[in-house]
């Protein structure tokens, strides 16, 4: 079992929302707990992330409660005023103000809460079992997730620990952060410190993962300290909270909706890092390039023509782009019939590299995807039903 952070308690139920898997938790730091978190810039943002952004503006964030299964997307005033009911009991029943707390949706758009199965479940909250178990925490923000996504690191030089549970498979392209995740750490950071820790992290990590180009109405991503494992090491804090970030974000990508294989790549030599992004983002996202990596073909001439589609760079000379598969250079060094052969096999694997180098600068950066296969649209066809 991956326990949460020291100085945080849960617990997760089923309110019924839509079947009998867990779709309720609430996770609660002890007072002192700071706490920092994103959200989507989507112009269809949900009436949760709405209201959240503005409970989180008072700075006095401790607690979160996520429930999943129904989004509470394009709900109109009447979705707002049940993410505030929700809020309103939760923290009555933790003794905190409502302001000490954020919550998060997750689940098909366009339906209202089902506030009276809801409300059954908030006034039985008090008999359900407290528990650590951040496997518990994952599980209970699934939708169609196949598998908890968990990731835990040490702080170096310290006891402290930081923790991180994440749901999302499908509508992942980053815009802030993607997804809904929480993140747990025991270390003694200040507000500020976290904030800004948390968002560097966060562009590095989750802000780099695409499973299919389209950006959720509800993403959130919170971060709590409790401090009740002393001061920490600035730079160690902020390596251990990458560790943890950037194993969800694999753990996404590998798990996105109908995938079988994860795609990393690596954009070096670029001009700066906006340019290394946005290629490797528009290499990762290309439906032409997922399906060559389904059917482990080692067809360079797509990634090729990704690059292509970024005419916004003129400092870009075909002549000058190296682009490889895993190790092995394809262009413009060419393989032959046996090489391509050996790169198959490569791509048969789970895991596959794509490298591409502009020689346009001293600039890298690297972004994750998945392959797209027909599990995907079977699944999303029949999302609603």
């Amino acid at each position: 079992m991956i326990a949460l952070p020291t100085g945080f308690t849960a617990r997760t139920a089923n309110f019924g929302i839509k079947d009998t898997s867990p779709d309720f938790v609430v996770v609660v730091g002890e007072p002192g707990t700071v706490g920092a978190s994103l959200y989507t810039k989507s112009r269809f943002a949900g009436a949760s992330v709405v209201l959240s952004r503005e409970l989180a503006a008072h700075g006095t964030t401790r607690a979160v409660v996520v429930l999943s299964k129904n989004s509470n997307v394009a709900t109109g005033d009447e979705g707002l005023r049940n993410a505030r009911e929700i809020v309103d009991q939760v923290a009555a029943h933790y003794d905190m103000s409502p302001h000490d707390l954020v919550i998060a949706s997750t689940g098909v758009i366009g339906r209202q809460y089902p506030m009276n199965k809801i409300r059954a479940g908030l006034q039985t909250l008090g008999d359900v079992a407290i528990t650590t178990d951040a496997e518990q925490v994952a599980r209970a923000i699934m939708t169609t997730d196949t598998r908890p996504k968990i990731a835990e690191a040490l702080i170096s030089g310290s006891a402290a620990r930081i923790v991180g549970v994440a749901k999302g498979v499908g509508m992942i392209e980053p815009d802030m952060a993607t997804h809904i995740s929480l993140v747990f750490t025991d270390a003694a950071v200040s507000q500020s410190d976290l904030e800004a820790a948390f968002r560097h992290c966060v562009d590095h990590t989750f802000n780099r993962v695409s499973v299919d180009t389209d950006t959720s109405t509800s993403d959130t991503t919170v971060c709590l300290a409790s401090g009740t494992a002393g001061t920490v090491d600035a730079p160690a804090f902020a390596a251990a909270l990458h560790e943890v970030l950037l194993s969800l974000t694999k753990q996404i990508a590998r798990d996105g909706e109908g995938a079988e294989k994860l795609i990393e790549v690596r954009v070096d030599s670029a001009r700066d890092d906006e340019q290394a992004v946005t290629v490797a983002r528009t290499i990762v996202n290309s439906p032409l390039v997922k399906t060559a990596v389904h059917g482990a073909d080692p067809n360079w001439g797509r990634v090729a023509m990704a690059i292509g589609k970024c005419s916004q760079y003129p400092d870009i000379d075909q002549q000058r782009v190296v682009i490889r598969f895993g190790t092995q250079e394809v262009y413009p060094q060419r393989v032959d019939e046996a090489g391509l052969a050996q790169l198959s096999a490569y791509m048969q694997g789970a895991d596959v590299l794509i490298h591409v180098s502009l020689a346009t600068g001293t600039h890298s950066a690297t972004v994750w995807g998945c392959d797209l296969t027909a599990g995907y649209v079977r699944i999303n066809a029949d999302y609603t039903t």
